[in-house]
């Protein structure tokens, strides 16, 4: 018979949440979302073996998480008539859950020019951890366990035969692969090469594995107590379950911070691009009386393009009203105020062209000046753009500039 659980102290909050099942339910959302965070890369790079590896680590996640709710778990055994068989099916899915992580880390190590060490690796991981699989459901088959328990059934069953094998093999199976996981990435992050975004998902990662240590320290010993006549079933339905659940979500933001993180910094990087052009696009939409088209629906990369292009186009209206000398004495000018080669070639193509418009604006059927040269401001809009935010700079480049040589030397 099983002893009577003693009591601990300070674990209500532990326990109101496995009692309502919210950590492990949250667990499996959070999984599910890095899930489908990932699915649309996984279908259309589906021949990349890492992508499959971390579709198949989610994947199983989410449904493990989700079958090891005590009411899934109590809808296993009455839906299949026999008691506990949700057992062996849940330690089945960690098992294969264990074997997706040590194939991401073969995968991801390796690497394309490695495949055939990747190959046989794999066959070795998958080979094993079928045969605990099996193993597994042969020893629940030859053990006696006719009382339902869904949440306390390794210790309750910690002493009976073929049980106590069948749950110490699943713990073992999970402590080797959490052990070889973690250490993998641990050692991968102290590896050259990393971005930064990847850098912090594999920390999240590395600690979301090395958390999950914690749920076989605390299960194991909760079983050993139970050989050596002692209650700590505390140990396995309380921390075991809530340290489980928090390594499951730690694990999924490993995943979803690299892929979220470059996303919303790529975002950021057109935003902030477009929006540094918008100096020179006001310019170029008021001399030129037309604007870029609007689509809400379009991609950041495809608004940013559409700007450039709007910019360019009005640039060449304005080509034939640049004043090439202007431009030779206003760059002249910028270097003698004390800025540098760029910003000072910058701020002469501003000053030119805010000269081109006003000379448009003035003498709309004037033929110009020819054909000047309008490479570098073709080229570099963003740094005209950004100069034009400094009108106090360029009214002090354009009054040296048009200063006689005589006065400005004087």
């Amino acid at each position: 018979m099983p002893l009577r659980r003693t009591q601990s102290l300070g674990l209500e909050p532990l326990r109101l949440l496995t009692d309502l099942n919210v950590s492990v339910w949250l667990a499996a959302a959070v999984l599910a979302a890095a899930l489908v965070i990932k699915l649309p890369s996984i279908v259309k790079m589906w021949r990349d073996p890492l992508l499959r590896a971390v579709g198949g680590l989610l994947l199983f996640g989410c449904v493990l998480f989700v079958f090891a709710a005590p009411s899934t778990i109590a809808w296993t055994n009455r839906v299949t008539g026999v008691p506990n068989i949700a057992a062996p099916w849940v330690y089945s899915l960690m098992t294969a859950l264990c074997a997706s992580w040590l194939l991401l880390i073969v995968v991801w190590r390796n690497g394309p020019d490695r495949a055939d060490v990747t190959r046989r690796v794999t066959r070795w991981v998958v080979t094993v951890y079928a045969g605990v699989v099996a193993t597994l459901w042969m020893l629940f088959a030859l053990a006696d366990a006719p009382v339902e328990r869904t949440r306390d059934l390794d210790t309750y069953y910690a002493n009976t035969p073929f049980m106590r094998e069948q749950i110490l093999l699943y713990l073992l199976a999970h402590t080797l692969a959490c052990s070889i996981t973690a250490r993998l990435i641990w050692n991968w992050i102290r590896g050259d090469g990393l971005d930064a975004w990847l850098r912090w998902g594999l920390r999240i990662l590395a600690v979301g594995y090395s958390l999950n240590l914690l749920y076989d320290a605390t299960k194991l010993t909760a079983v050993t107590a139970r050989w050596a006549g002692h209650d700590l079933d505390w140990l396995s339905t309380d921390v075991a379950s809530a340290a489980a659940c928090v390594a499951a979500i730690l694990v999924a933001i490993g995943f979803i911070v690299p892929h979220a993180g470059q996303y919303l910094q790529e975002k950021w990087r057109l935003r902030t691009l477009r929006r540094r052009l918008r100096p020179l696009y006001v310019l170029t939409r008021s001399a030129t009386g037309s604007r870029e088209p609007f689509n809400p629906s379009a991609t950041g990369d495809l608004r940013l393009l559409r700007r450039e292009t709007f910019i360019r186009d009005a640039l060449l209206q304005l080509s034939r009203y640049l004043d090439e000398d202007l431009h030779a004495r206003s760059h002249t000018a910028a270097l003698r105020l004390g800025h540098g080669p760029e910003r000072a070639e910058a701020l002469a193509a501003a000053v030119t062209l805010l000269d081109a418009v006003d000379r448009r604006r003035r003498h709309p059927d004037s033929e110009g000046n020819g054909s000047p040269d309008t490479a570098y401001l073709m080229r570099e809009i963003q740094a005209v753009s950004q100069a034009l935010r400094h009108r106090d700079e360029l009214e002090a480049v354009r009054a040296h500039a048009t200063t006689p040589a005589e006065n400005a030397r004087a």
